[in-house]
């Protein structure tokens, strides 16, 4: 698995007009993230914080993990909103994956802001015990 990601980058869109009709900022920002590899698969974890599964995209195309997602900033009541340097961001985050993997057995778990992939190996790329016979 090879992380296809290197810098955060804004994205191309014109900004969107926020409150009194200034421009937004649209960051794209690259979620840290930590894979652990074990015999059986891999597992990783992706920090999404104020992402809500509604506004998360996890997909699989040509080989390659793509991670996609919007954060929802809530605006409590009764307050306006002064300074932001950082609204409603998106995090995006591809991956290459190696063929040992199986892409269709993929366990996706989003909780307090973190993202948990399970992706198991497939059976014939599993290390397994030959076992010796003696004639």
């Amino acid at each position: 698995m090879n992380d296809r990601t290197q810098v955060a980058d804004r994205d191309r869109q014109p900004a969107a007009r926020g409150e009194g009709g200034q421009p937004t900022r649209r960051m794209t920002l690259t979620p840290a993230v930590d894979v652990f590899e074990g015999s059986q698969g891999i597992t990783l974890w992706a920090d999404l914080p104020g992402v809500t599964k509604d506004k998360l995209e996890v997909r699989v195309h040509d080989g390659n993990l793509y991670i996609e997602a919007e954060a929802v900033v809530p605006m409590p009541a009764g307050l306006r909103l002064q300074h932001a340097e950082v609204r409603e961001p998106r995090f995006a985050r591809a991956f290459s994956l190696s063929p040992d993997f199986d892409a269709s057995k993929i366990d996706a778990n989003l909780q307090d802001g973190v993202l948990k992939l399970t992706i198991p190996r497939r059976d014939e790329a599993r290390p397994r015990r030959i076992e010796v016979k003696t004639s």
